[in-house]
């Protein structure tokens, strides 16, 4: 089974045939929102709505344990995230899409790790060092290709606590620390994907220059809401090739 969790813009995205909705509970508490299973062709889905179905839940709280712990009980083998996020590079421009390969975080408040204490003689210290699955990022690309999609094929990911955005000297420094992209989500979810032995892998849409480039209007809501709808359609393709080629 392929899990599938879903950033901003895709909370009620219909691509599925043969639906059924299960209400989850994990040892974590409840996921973000019912899990949505169903069909692409002859591959099972399983889709969790980050932020619940209608947004209510901020970066902050998303329950991110919770979402990893019930697509691996419901017996995901995979996980594709999606993700807006603003560029911190001239080449990346909005509408364009991102796999990223490494990441940064920079939150402050989430729970990124399943384990609250260690056994005593079993430390549990996860490996990160290639944070997104290789095979799903390059299953990914092939797809894109066949679809004509301006992809970047790698690329670091950075992570703020939000849900404000950047100021100005924040997003600067950013770039100068190597980030690409950045968004509210995507570390604490990788982080707990490869502890839970899950491959992962984000597909990031660019909707915005965060607020560094002086000659654009600074990152707002509507902004990212206005650009992700250009390419949710888009987006929507993508999965759903990535889907079948895996």
């Amino acid at each position: 089974m392929i899990g599938i969790i879903g950033g901003t813009g895709l909370e009620k995205s219909n691509f599925l045939k043969n639906t059924e909705t299960i209400n989850f509970k994990t040892n974590f508490g409840n996921p973000s929102s019912q899990i949505i299973t169903g069909y692409i062709e002859n591959k099972k889905i399983a889709i969790i709505s980050r932020h619940g179905t209608e947004h209510t839940i901020t970066p902050t709280h998303v329950n991110n344990r919770a979402n990893i712990s019930a697509l691996k009980e419901i017996g995901c083998n995979c996980i594709i995230a999606t993700s807006a996020c603003g560029s911190l590079r001239e080449d990346i421009k909005p509408g364009d899409f991102v796999i990223p390969d490494q990441f940064i975080d920079f939150t402050k408040h989430r729970i990124n790790t399943f384990y609250d204490c260690f056994e005593p003689g079993q430390m549990q210290h996860c490996p990160m060092a290639d944070p997104f699955s290789a095979e799903l990022r390059k299953t990914i690309e092939i797809a894109s290709k066949q679809l004509t999609v301006k992809l970047h094929t790698e690329g670091t990911i950075l992570t703020i606590e939000g849900p404000r955005f950047s100021t100005r000297s924040e997003s600067h420094m950013f770039r100068l620390w190597g980030a690409d992209i950045i968004n509210m989500s995507t570390a604490p979810e990788t982080a707990l994907a490869n502890e839970a032995n899950i491959p992962y892998a984000v597909i990031a849409i660019s909707t915005d220059y965060d607020c560094w480039k002086t000659d654009e209007e600074p990152v707002s809501i509507d902004i990212v809401l206005k650009n992700f709808a250009k390419s949710v359609s888009k987006l929507v393709e993508l999965l759903v090739y990535t889907v079948k080629l895996i």
